[in-house]
């Protein structure tokens, strides 16, 4: 049970919201669970009066839609019916997509069936203390005692110690239609042209201009 902080009273099922029916929802009146909006019946939504799941807007029946008033799935345009349009007012879905800023004449569906570009990003990496830089040492006090910190990591930090750690990835995307090394540095940090066995975890984050030196779990 935990303490709502808009009305000052104590919650069950760990909802920090309230008038919830679900668990673990930070918003409130969400009958479903672990949404950080308001009137979800769905789980997992940070938007708000959605019935799907995992949507990011708001008024969305669907699912994994970051726009609004959508009855499709994974929209990030608003009021479709159909799914993975980014554009407004859609039934179907698109008979082409873009990849690296280039359309290909393929759908999303064949996409995915032809290609993966899934990626397990690592969140977090261990620090020992000697190696936190002082700003970070004097940021987090307790280090000290624990003789480091667990470090969240950004998002261009996890994708450069990804793709240094799975070598028998990179051709899943260096297959890709259209493939751009420039734009796929300037998204995720990656430099294709360096060989992912001579980069250590410090010179990821040089590469990506931050200075400090993360310590491979």
């Amino acid at each position: 049970m935990s303490k709502c902080k808009h009305c000052d009273k104590t919650h069950k099922n760990d909802n920090t919201g309230c008038k919830n029916s679900g668990n673990m929802n930070s918003g409130s009146w969400n009958s479903g669970y672990m949404n950080s909006g308001h009137r979800n019946s769905g789980d997992w939504n940070s938007g708000n009066m959605n019935s799907g799941d995992r949507n990011s807007g708001s008024w969305n029946s669907g699912d994994w839609n970051s726009g609004y008033r959508n009855s499709g799935d994974r929209n990030s345009g608003s009021w479709n019916s159909g799914n993975m349009n980014s554009g407004y007012m859609n039934t179907n879905s698109p008979d082409k997509i873009r990849v690296f800023n280039t359309w290909v004449d393929m759908t999303h569906n064949e996409f995915n069936e032809k290609y993966n570009i899934y990626a397990d990003l690592p969140i977090n990496r261990w620090i020992e203390y000697d190696d936190m830089s002082e700003k970070e040492k004097n940021e987090i006090k307790v280090a000290k005692d624990m003789g480091g910190y667990l470090k969240k990591l950004e998002f261009k930090e996890a994708c450069v110690i990804w793709w240094r750690e799975n070598p028998d990835r990179h051709n899943d995307f260096l297959s890709l239609p259209n493939f751009d090394a420039d734009i796929f540095k300037e998204i995720t940090g990656i430099d294709v042209d360096m060989e992912p066995q001579e980069m250590t975890l410090a010179e990821v984050c040089k590469e990506l201009g931050r200075n400090i030196k993360i310590i491979k779990d």
